[in-house]
């Protein structure tokens, strides 16, 4: 327990200011691949938070996680909302915050074990501890899944668009945060119905946020 602790622990702070090569979910993607013969390659370019177009930082908080600036890595409001919505019968919705969505593909993988969701819990708390509020965003953004085999702002703005992360337009931002939570079932290339309608959404509530000053502070 104490060797878990201490590597943990230096784990999170080493990546408080280093760029992660790899996160766990690709390195599990890379490992499926060679398993499987497949000759799909995962695609990941880290890029600074200032290379990064604002518009995908506020479309990613409008739609995962608006109290991200507010709490301290869980927002338990959401969990009861969430509890509730399913006690009257609507289909149970994740709760998830960025900086728990962080420790998950940083270090963990898939599924909802006891013993994983533990690890969660304890990788948000080091990460809340030891990072700043831009360096959790910054991280997320160049981690997430945002097309098949397709991992942050970078790679899925030259993918999808042919342009950097930079250059990123107010739609082209929402359009990307709306195929999360399931980029491989929504896509980016071929937005669905569904998906178009979570774009309108989103660009409302970046919109009703107060546009990027809603991050300005962090």
């Amino acid at each position: 327990m104490l060797i878990f602790t201490l590597a943990s622990m230096g784990s999170v702070m080493v990546l408080r200011w280093l760029p992660p090569p790899t996160s766990s979910f690709m390195a599990q993607q890379r490992l499926q691949n060679f398993f499987t013969a497949s000759e799909s390659t995962v695609r990941y370019h880290w890029a600074p938070y200032e290379d990064i177009s604002p518009y995908l930082a506020l479309a990613v908080v409008a739609g995962e996680d608006q109290q991200f600036p507010f709490h301290s890595g869980f927002d338990f409001a959401a969990v009861r909302q969430a509890l509730t919505d399913s006690m009257r019968g609507e289909p149970l919705r994740g709760a998830s915050t960025i900086t728990q969505q962080v420790a998950k593909n940083l270090f963990l993988w898939p599924g909802r074990t006891v013993l994983r969701k533990g690890l969660e819990i304890w990788f948000t708390i080091l990460i809340e501890a030891f990072w700043s509020k831009q360096r959790i965003l910054e991280m997320y953004l160049n981690i997430v899944e945002l097309g098949e085999q397709t991992y942050g702002a970078q790679a899925a703005s030259r993918r999808f668009f042919a342009k950097p992360a930079r250059a990123l337009s107010e739609r082209e931002a929402a359009l990307l945060a709306a195929v999360l939570p399931n980029p491989v079932v929504y896509r980016v290339d071929a937005p669905s119905g569904h998906v178009r309608r979570r774009q309108a959404w989103i660009l409302r509530q970046m919109r009703q946020l107060g546009g990027t000053a809603y991050l300005a502070g962090l």
